[in-house]
């Protein structure tokens, strides 16, 4: 495996000797310091944490097959699984976001929509009021038209 760090490229080679509880414990050791100095989130979706832990795992892998190949290959399996797994819980994550959005996106032009003709029933609202208003008034002129002309028609007699 070969990565750069501080600007050096570094070559790691697989050791074939077996693993002690001691290199088990430096292991945990190691990823523990690395998880500091990368200040790696301890809790939700962390790029760094993620990557610590699938070396750490592999590194397991390794370990685990130098002893026994067969647990070494049904661990790797495992692995590939869960990143399978996790991959389409991503995108199902992301579609889901995805899907969110549009409908906030929808829901608030149909909210601008429907302000609109609120604001239009009740301008709507006010003018028949307005007009009730008015006939009312109407209403009661010819009212009392008609009530002095009765007068009048009542003197008349």
């Amino acid at each position: 495996m070969e990565f750069k760090e501080a600007g050096k490229l570094w070559v790691r080679y697989v050791s074939p000797t077996p693993a002690t509880s001691f290199d088990v414990s430096l292991l945990k050791e190691l990823m523990d310091k690395r998880l500091e100095t990368s200040k790696a989130r301890s809790n939700g979706i962390c790029p760094m944490r993620e990557t610590l832990f699938q070396q750490c795992f592999d590194e397991l892998i390794r370990q685990i097959t130098i002893h026994c190949a067969e647990r070494g290959f049904l661990l790797v399996r495992v692995r590939d699984e869960f990143r399978q797994q996790l991959s389409c819980f991503q995108a199902l994550y992301d579609s889901s976001i995805a899907y969110g959005m549009r409908h906030a996106l929808i829901a608030e032009a149909s909210k601008a929509e429907k302000k609109q003709k609120i604001d239009s029933l009740n301008k709507e609202c006010n003018d028949l009021e307005n007009l009730i208003s008015d006939l009312e008034t109407l209403c009661k002129e010819k009212v009392k038209h008609f009530e002095e002309d009765l007068a009048e028609e009542a003197d008349k007699h």
